[in-house]
């Protein structure tokens, strides 16, 4: 585990199981169908139970880059937040302003719900194929830059599934704040 002080808040990265994290709320990776999948919204869904894919079918769809907010069914957390990154081709089709996007939505969502903790996966790095590197410095940077402003928020967790996932975050962290932990 790795934290720091972002302005009020705390950072933490930690290797483990999203869906089994005690939070306001956690981030889903999921699909612009909200139609359950594998991976991370495989492990929320099934953790969480029917009422999570109850409301996604209510709220129909999201658009890659974006996030809504649904119930957490069983899970310990309050809420999920389902944010939809984009699939990775090279770069050069607006993967990274869609990515950003995809994060910075679910801010907003925990802003405009007065959410104080927060827990995200690493979005897009699974079966979308975003590098992980370059995905971490994304997510890193956009909830800086958010924790540096006033917020509601007081702790944002990374949820790592993998050591490998944790140690490119950490590294990626350590050139964010300059190797201040």
């Amino acid at each position: 585990m790795t934290e720091t002080s972002i302005g009020a808040a705390t950072l933490r990265l930690i290797q483990g199981d999203i869906a089994r994290v005690a939070a306001d709320a956690i981030v889903n990776a999921a699909n612009s169908g909200l139609a359950g999948g594998g991976g991370v919204d495989g492990a929320i869904h099934r953790a969480g139970g029917p009422t999570i894919m109850a409301e996604c079918r209510k709220i129909g769809r999201c658009p890659t880059g974006s996030a809504v907010l649904t119930g957490a069914g069983s899970l310990p957390a309050k809420f999920v937040i389902h944010a939809v990154a984009p699939v990775y081709h090279d770069g050069n089709h607006g993967e990274p302003d869609l990515l950003r996007g995809a994060y910075a939505a679910s801010l907003a969502l925990a802003e405009a719900h007065n959410l104080r903790t927060l827990a995200f996966p690493s979005l897009g790095t699974g079966a979308y194929g975003y590098p992980v590197s370059l995905a971490a410095a994304i997510a890193l940077d956009i909830v800086a830059t958010h924790l540096r402003s006033t917020t509601t928020l007081q702790e944002v967790t990374f949820v790592l599934f993998s050591a490998s996932d944790l140690a490119v975050y950490e590294g990626a962290l350590a050139r964010l704040v300059g190797g201040a932990q």
